[in-house]
């Protein structure tokens, strides 16, 4: 297929991309009626204006309703000074921010060669990414938490180190999953940053519970514990270590914590091995396909911590292989199996969004770094000062998009992803409607009203 060459033809060929994507969102993966948001916010009114509990609301007409640690709560306090529908578009508009930042990191400078005939049909793959469509439905925090973590790569590798962790700390006092990454930074043996990101971790969450000692006492005592709050553990929506054994009606949670302990096994070897040879992006990147597997419940929308695994696969030059894995993941396929996940199909089908990320995190490319790649210094002080920048070396970019694209600093609209090698910078070696098209259910993570996770 020859791609035009006029102005005019590449514009007529991405407005008809982007009416296919419109139609497919419109009609395949229903909307999600910003539920998750309705939760935040109808939260947030009830404790400040009304009196009530933080763990006590529920949305109307659902048994769904607050699930986040208590500092989650104090930082969207700003919700209670406006309405439901300003609450939507400032949601919106700052997850457009974030997301347009988090890809800034991934791609660095490279995008700028590729022209917005390069840019669009990438942004096209993007909005059919299931996580994403889900995250925006939603009105969910995933891509805001992206972001924060991605902050911090970005200061570790632009020599800013001062300030590294604050972005995972605040990451983590929101939602527990980040936490991970705390784990990472030890593994690379930044102390510093490490102890930095726990500090602030620990100093939001003892703002929230100057705030609201009574909800930080029952959520660390009680909520916290109880996974019955966020949802059932084998609802399909569940691409975690945990939903795979519920599917298979594996309830003992020493099975959990065992297969658990193996895959934190596998994370710490291979990004050990990606921080040895000063791999950042790839240690980042299997950093948050193990926290999306061993956390106890990973609803779809929660997977936009796989966008930094196939930025990984396209710097090593692997754009087809990243972009059959990224197809699935914009079906909404695991659907499929919404009502009878048994049988050999529904062991497969079901979890298939758990298999890519348990692929990804055995078989990503690690120590592959391209041209123009950052690696950060492996010392166990963060005070090194950093070194100085050298110009990015950027291979030439090619018009095509798709899964033919070049396998370094180009386009690929396969997958979704503009992405140049590691950050984008170079040193010098001297230094819940989901998917589903099925009618509403009981369960919110597969109706118009699904819950807050």
């Amino acid at each position: 297929m020859r791609l035009p060459r006029t102005d005019r033809g590449r514009l007529a060929l991405v407005l008809v991309l982007a009416a296919a994507v419109t139609v497919f969102t419109a009609t395949v993966p229903l909307l999600r009626g910003w539920f998750d948001l309705r939760v935040y916010h109808g939260t947030v009114d009830s404790w400040i204006h009304h009196g009530g509990r933080i763990y006590d609301y529920r949305v109307p007409g659902t048994t769904y309703g607050f699930t986040y640690p208590p500092f989650a709560a104090v930082a969207m306090l700003p919700m209670a000074l406006i309405g439901l529908r300003a609450a939507i578009v400032v949601a919106l508009l700052l997850n457009l921010a974030a997301l347009a930042f988090a890809l800034r990191v991934l791609a660095g400078r490279a995008w700028r060669r590729h022209g917005w005939f390069g840019c669009a049909p990438a942004a096209c793959a993007l909005a059919l990414f299931e996580p994403l469509r889900d995250t925006f439905g939603f009105g969910q925090v995933n891509v805001l938490l992206l972001a924060l973590v991605l902050l911090d790569c970005w200061l570790l590798a632009t020599g800013r180190g001062r300030w590294a962790g604050v972005g995972i700390g605040l990451a983590a006092a929101i939602k527990l999953t980040p936490a991970l990454f705390i784990g990472l930074l030890l593994v690379a043996r930044r102390r510093r940053t490490a102890a930095v990101a726990t500090a602030v971790a620990a100093g939001a969450t003892a703002l929230a519970a100057w705030v609201a000692p009574d909800a930080s006492r029952y959520y660390w005592t009680h909520a916290m514990w109880d996974t019955t709050r966020v949802g059932r553990l084998d609802y399909v929506s569940n691409q975690s270590l945990q939903g795979i054994l519920a599917r298979l009606g594996v309830s003992d949670r020493l099975v959990w914590a065992v297969v658990v302990l193996l895959v934190l096994g596998v994370w710490a070897a291979r990004t050990r091995r990606a921080v040895a040879v000063g791999d950042w992006t790839a240690a980042f990147a299997l950093t948050g396909l193990t926290a999306c597997l061993v956390s106890p419940i990973t609803w779809v929308h929660h997977l936009v911590w796989l966008l930094p695994s196939f930025a990984v696969l396209l710097r090593a030059g692997h754009p087809r292989i990243a972009g059959v894995l990224y197809a699935p993941l914009c079906t909404s396929v695991v659907w499929l199996w919404f009502d009878d996940a048994s049988g050999v199909d529904g062991f497969l089908g079901s979890n298939i969004y758990a298999w890519i990320t348990l692929g990804l995190l055995l078989r990503l490319p690690v120590g592959q770094l391209g041209a123009g790649s950052s690696t950060l210094p492996r010392s166990s002080s963060d005070m090194t000062p950093a070194p100085s920048m050298a110009a990015p070396t950027i291979a030439h970019a090619s018009a095509q998009p798709g899964p033919a694209a070049p396998p370094s600093g180009s386009t690929a609209a396969a997958t979704g992803i503009v992405v140049a090698p590691g950050l984008g910078l170079a040193r010098k070696a001297s230094s819940d409607p989901t998917g589903s098209t099925r009618p509403t259910a009981q369960n919110p993570q597969s109706s118009s009203r699904p819950a807050s996770s």
